[in-house]
């Protein structure tokens, strides 16, 4: 395994590679490529998905040699990559301008024609000369139709260029919700390894003391392929940490997060890149739910709160709830003496644009937010009183009424 490019190489003669069945030919083909730099075939997936590379390697009969290379930071990697990506974009603009040329050397001795109508007009004559004409027309014709050809190589040069600079100046990222992302993955990257870790030195300790663990296919599993997974498990922890640090530098670089639940309320608008304005709905430790204001139908979506550029409206703009005081509704809850289910009313003494309070009897009064939510024919407003089914108060968003019943009226005039 190469630490540096983080890829399997696999070296033996040609003489042998010519042996081989032609099974096997294929599946080199289809998961190595061979460099011509390295003299080896060089695995097309990177560490940690090489299981295939792998089982390729131990069907030829190769033995695994020792690391080569040492392991690059994650910093490192997407410098080289940069600059792997502007070399190539330089060697793709040499062979753009190189097809370029070759085109107008091959339509030239067409170009410098231009203007002779007898050339282009002389019919073809059956004699020594006319057909040494004919045949050099043809010749140039043949040329001017090549040229087309190297036109269309230099645009694709140039295209790949061009892809190759954008992935140049692409390799430092300045969007905060990316770099907020990549650094949550590494971190859940870090974690789940770590209990593999755990896991495995368990295994260890276990197989000394003489546990015998076996596969689903009953081959039984050596302490020596319990540290190859230690050792990878600890080569993938060493890359996430490496990750996580060089977007945590990028964070850094571009202001980090300012957002969180203590300065975004409910009702702000707020601007997301990805769909401009949108109106803050609910908040929560790490993600907050927002509605996207430019669209047509009402979206409900949650983001995390590097995902907000600005704040465009810090006032607080709450929905008005349907329920009002006096209202009485009625709910199933459990009865300890009945063993069972039973009816219980409750009546709505006390109204906020926030929240609603109810009571039943002489039962302790309950304050609820109302959520608000989307049903099959438009929004409803929810109060759960109690856990269970029959236990929450439904109701009817007022003004989808109004819009179902003007758009009824329409219908049936």
């Amino acid at each position: 395994m190469n630490m540096e490019t983080q890829k399997l190489e696999l070296y033996f003669e040609k003489e042998d590679y010519v042996a081989l069945p032609d099974e096997l030919k294929k599946e080199i083909k289809s998961n190595f490529l061979f460099s011509r730099k390295h003299g080896a075939w060089v695995s097309r997936a990177k560490f940690p998905n090489l299981w295939h590379a792998e089982a390729v390697a131990k069907k030829i009969g190769l033995v695994k040699g020792e690391n080569v290379g040492e392991t690059l930071t994650f910093e490192e990697q997407m410098e080289r990559k940069a600059e792997r990506a502007k070399t190539r974009a330089e060697r793709y603009d040499d062979r753009s301008q190189r097809a370029c040329d070759k085109g107008k050397s091959l339509q030239r001795p067409i170009e410098d024609m231009r203007g002779d109508v007898a050339f282009f007009t002389q019919p073809n004559i059956n004699s020594s000369a006319g057909r040494a004409f004919s045949n050099r027309r043809n010749k140039m014709f043949a040329a001017w139709e090549k040229g087309f050809d190297e036109f269309k190589k230099s645009e694709y040069y140039a295209e790949r260029a061009e892809a190759a600079r954008h992935t140049a100046a692409g390799t430092k990222p300045t969007d905060k919700g990316f770099i907020d992302r990549r650094i949550k993955e590494a971190e859940k990257t870090i974690r789940a390894q770590k209990k593999n870790l755990e896991s495995y030195c368990k295994m260890l300790k276990q197989m000394e003391a003489g546990k015998i663990y076996k596969r689903y296919n009953g081959e039984i599993i050596t302490p020596e392929i319990v540290q190859e997974w230690i050792e990878k498990a600890e080569l993938i922890i060493e890359n996430a940490i490496s990750k996580s640090v060089y977007y945590h530098k990028c964070l850094e670089e571009v202001g980090g997060i300012i957002f969180s639940k203590d300065n975004i309320k409910v009702g702000y608008i707020v601007e997301i890149r990805r769909w401009g304005n949108c109106k803050v709905i609910g908040t929560g430790k790490v993600y907050f739910t927002f509605e996207v204001m430019d669209v047509q139908d009402r979206c409900f979506l949650k983001a995390a709160y590097s995902e907000i550029d600005k704040i465009v409206s810090a006032t607080v703009q709450v929905d008005p709830h349907p329920f009002k005081v006096g209202e009485t509704y009625t709910v199933q809850v459990w009865s300890s003496t009945e063993n069972r289910r039973i009816e219980k009313e409750y009546r709505v003494t006390k109204v906020t644009e926030e929240k609603v309070t109810i009571k039943s009897g002489t039962d302790r009064a309950i304050t609820k937010k109302p959520r608000k939510f989307r049903d099959g024919e438009g929004y409803s407003w929810a109060i759960g009183v109690v856990d269970g089914i029959g236990g929450t108060i439904y109701k009817k968003d007022p003004e989808q009424c109004k819009e179902c019943k003007i758009e009824l009226n329409r219908i049936w005039i």
